[in-house]
């Protein structure tokens, strides 16, 4: 179906697609995916990509309630600085639309972190792929499968 899905697919893992109708003026991709499927805001998580002062793509995956201190990820990152990537490099690097950016299956492997309060639900929700589709999965398969690394992305 997609690369995030044919990802889980072939390594077994256990998920659930959700799909809704996507509004092309929905002003928040993240928002609209849990008002639509009827979710606490709080467990959906958007994926946002960043760029470090020598250009490395940075994959950040943080509640849709909550902001990327872009700080918070420099620190985790062991960068001196990061800000948020042009979407059209984002898009090319992933081989997703912005909306429909997945952690999972991207073209090229970035590395990847977390925010930690993924670990408070028992499955988290991220885009599969495209825009209208969310995945859900627990916070330890989607950590396993990016080899992402668990931090505070949202603190002040």
């Amino acid at each position: 179906m997609t690369p995030a899905t044919k990802l889980l697919d072939k390594a077994g893992v256990s998920y659930q697609l959700h799909r809704y109708t996507h509004d092309p003026q929905a002003e928040s991709y993240g928002t609209e995916a849990a008002d639509k499927l009827g979710l606490a805001h709080g467990r959906v998580y958007k994926t946002l990509l960043a760029t470090t002062e020598n250009g490395e793509l940075l994959v950040a995956v943080v509640p849709v309630t909550d902001k990327l201190n872009l700080k918070a990820l420099a620190t985790a990152a062991k960068v001196k600085k990061t800000a948020m990537a042009d979407p059209g490099a984002a898009q090319r690097s992933t081989g997703y639309l912005v909306g429909g950016i997945s952690p999972l299956g991207q073209k090229k492997r970035l590395r990847t972190f977390i925010d930690a309060s993924a670990t408070n639900w028992p499955t988290v929700y991220i885009s599969g792929g495209r825009r209208g589709l969310e995945i859900e999965l627990s916070a330890d398969d989607l950590r396993q499968h990016t080899s992402a690394h668990l931090c505070e992305l949202c603190r002040d």
